[in-house]
């Protein structure tokens, strides 16, 4: 399969150009007032039990459309009426057709932390997606070079926002660790195949173990005992899913399932 992240970025940069045109760092500053925030981090270190970050999304390049009667609002109470510490919601538009303004309309309505899941390759991002409301952003190691992603990470905590740094294989977590106070990801789906193995967190796991920030599991979780494998092998008990809770049959007892795991 091609390399989906490398159009991803291509695509990305070129949008970015034409937003910065339209929406200055003064005018940004200014939408920031008016928003609430929480702290994405201390919730969940906060949480004794399992974290549950549940990603709002309407399709991706790997399964296509998740949802065809998308309400962002309506996943969003599901979530939070089952138990969610956190939500992620996908604001990228072209390939997983996301909206930044999603995470301003669920804050309007609910007081939960979000992560703006994107693919940011600029510190301009940081103040656009603070400015409709986030907590958290993202850092993909495999989308940045090294100098990229530290002024990505010092901007985000300059703006009090948390981080999280995903990784996907060992080059990629040794990297990551002088992050110090950003949470580590451990994607378990490869960016450039889309190839998924939950292998991935218990390999990964053993390179950033003395990471002291938490630590989460993404991608590729089927069900409880996905997450109890997980949650065994290595102690992490913060996950961020959203898939196979979008395709449920009955996401709410899925969501009971998945917080009971370590009990």
């Amino acid at each position: 399969m091609k390399n989906i992240l490398k159009n991803i970025l291509k695509d990305k940069k070129q949008s970015l150009e034409l937003i910065k045109k339209e929406e200055s760092l003064d005018m940004l500053e200014k939408n920031i007032k008016n928003q609430i925030f929480f702290n994405f981090k201390e919730t969940i270190k906060k949480n004794k039990g399992v974290s549950l970050i549940s990603e709002i999304k309407k399709a991706s390049p790997s399964a296509g459309i998740l949802v065809d009667n998308f309400n962002h609002l309506d996943i969003a109470k599901m979530y939070i009426d089952n138990g969610a510490t956190c939500l992620s919601v996908l604001t990228e538009e072209k390939y997983f057709l996301g909206k930044l303004k999603h995470i301003q309309d669920i804050k309007k309505k609910f007081k939960i932390p979000i992560l703006a899941k994107d693919f940011f390759i600029d510190p301009y991002q940081v103040a656009l997606a603070k400015s409709y409301g986030c907590d958290c952003i993202l850092i993909i190691i495999a989308a940045l070079n090294g100098g990229q992603a530290d002024e990505i990470y010092s901007e985000a905590l300059k703006n009090n926002l948390s981080v999280i740094v995903e990784v996907h294989d060992h080059s990629e977590a040794e990297k990551a660790l002088k992050y110090d106070q950003a949470l580590i990801g451990i994607n378990n789906r490869n960016l450039k195949t889309l190839d998924v193995s939950i292998n991935n967190t218990i390999s990964i796991f053993e390179v950033i173990k003395a990471h002291k920030e938490p630590l989460l599991s993404e991608s590729g979780i089927k069900d409880e005992k996905d997450a109890k494998y997980i949650y065994e092998k290595t102690g992490i008990k913060n996950f961020l899913i959203g898939e196979s809770l979008l395709r449920s049959d009955n996401p709410a007892e899925l969501m009971k399932k998945l917080i009971q795991i370590t009990q």
